[in-house]
């Protein structure tokens, strides 16, 4: 049995075992291929995945918070993976440890409309958030970082062609424009909290997500988040975590078995997952 995971700490959340699990069988693998949600600390991880292999493993996905640390851990990484500085496809084979990210591509497939000439504010300065800024910027927009830790918001910008919001600056977002939200708020602890500390801990106002904005939320979990619902009630336009979630995993898959992934089996997959739970 060809064994596949994904690694992360909180796993429960994640539907990826289900969709990938369908994938497989509409493939004509499941005989042959199995895929697992593993939790694993970030001081567990890289002796975690070292030992992968000797366990039948041949590849995993990478999600929060170890997607830096996937990076460091393989031997080989792909050029992608390397610009962005994160990982979220490891695959272990007669060579080691190889690293890709399929986050960004992922990224700009879910979206409804190409990014270009774009203003993008992407909330965040982890793995989740270098693949956003990376992808929006090869697909031609102007990306702008917030970060609760300033700091953190300029080093990422910097290292990838962005430029850092100020505290208290207005972006200027117009009609078509992006918010994508690559922070955990919406994640910890319940993925519905509606509670206004919960959104205003994107430190974005509210009354920006106007019609016509385009409000990605790379969270996802049993319910919409709060920055989802209340995106929809305001008119913008909306991409959610779950479509982003198909987006790369077709990638993965594609990138471990060679073969095409069926994306209409993995989106009604990691939909039902919910009713699952």
């Amino acid at each position: 049995m060809k064994r596949l995971a994904v690694l992360g700490q909180p796993i429960t959340h994640s539907r990826s075992p289900a969709m990938q699990n369908a994938a497989l069988g509409r493939l004509g693998l499941a005989g042959e291929w199995s895929y697992e949600a593993i939790e694993v600390a970030p001081d567990r991880f890289a002796e975690t995945v070292r030992g992968m292999p000797e366990r039948g493993f041949v590849g995993a996905n990478v999600t929060i918070p170890h997607k830096r640390a996937a990076l460091e851990v393989a031997e080989r990484a792909s050029d992608t993976a390397v610009e962005i500085g994160a990982a979220n496809t490891l695959s272990f084979g007669p060579e080691g440890i190889e690293a890709r990210n399929t986050d960004a591509s992922g990224l700009i497939a879910a979206l409804p409309e190409s990014p270009r000439g774009a203003r993008a504010l992407v909330l965040g300065a982890g793995g989740a958030a270098r693949a956003a800024i990376w992808g929006l910027r090869r697909a031609g927009a102007e990306v702008i970082v917030w970060n609760r830790t300033a700091e953190r918001a300029v080093a990422v910008a910097d290292e990838l062609g962005a430029s850092a919001l100020a505290d208290g600056e207005d972006p200027d977002l117009q009609r078509g424009d992006l918010l994508v939200n690559a922070t955990a708020i919406g994640l910890h602890p319940n993925p519905a909290d509606s509670s206004p500390a919960t959104l205003l801990a994107l430190g974005f106002p509210l009354e920006r997500l106007a019609a016509g904005l385009i409000v990605v939320d790379l969270v996802y979990g049993d319910a919409e988040t709060a920055l989802v619902r209340t995106a929809r009630e305001q008119g913008a336009k909306v991409v959610e975590g779950r479509e982003i979630l198909v987006q790369q995993g077709a990638e993965s898959l594609q990138i471990w078995t060679g073969l095409k992934a069926p994306l209409s089996t993995m989106r009604e997959a990691a939909g039902s997952a919910l009713g699952r739970r």
